[in-house]
């Protein structure tokens, strides 16, 4: 996992993969966040966009998620906060929603109470980079009400970024 703020380019982007730095560029660029809700293919299977509207919601409502096929570039584009939960899959969850052999390439998992979740505290132009052994939790509530975000997920496929 890898987060930072895209108006704070750190020297480190530039030991990035190629397709994680464009994802990072695109999402600087502010274009996305003028974009409308919906799924937008940026490079064919190899490079798509989602912009999301949506709630916060209690983290006891939401399930950790992660991915085979995509590394997950999450970015608040405005609104929040947001918080994400975030923890390392060290082989002892158990799926709840395996969805990890359709297009949507996610599986959801039950909770595991041995996780040892940490949290991000998301504000406007943060991102948060979520790999296929990154367990993350999205959208998940910072104080007593929901906050409403718009949020653009870049999904990358893990495959671009190896030689």
């Amino acid at each position: 996992m890898l987060c930072g703020n895209v108006n704070e380019q750190p020297a480190c982007w530039a030991t990035y993969p190629e397709p994680i730095r464009r994802a990072l560029g695109i999402l600087a660029s502010g274009v996305p966040a003028a974009c409308e809700p919906g799924v937008y293919h940026l490079d064919g299977d190899r490079m798509i966009m989602q912009v999301i509207e949506q709630e916060t919601h209690p983290r006891e409502e939401l399930r950790p998620e992660s991915h085979r096929r995509y590394i997950d570039v999450q970015f608040l584009a405005a609104g929040g906060p947001e918080l994400m939960g975030w923890y390392p899959d060290l082989g002892n969850d158990v799926p709840d929603e395996d969805l990890l052999d359709t297009p949507r390439d996610i599986c959801f998992w039950k909770e595991n109470p041995n996780s040892h979740e940490s949290r991000l505290d998301m504000q406007p132009g943060g991102y948060a980079i979520f790999f296929p052994w990154d367990m993350h939790i999205p959208a998940i509530q910072a104080s007593e009400s929901p906050a409403k975000i718009k949020k653009i997920v870049i999904k990358v496929e893990l495959a671009s970024c190896v030689g």
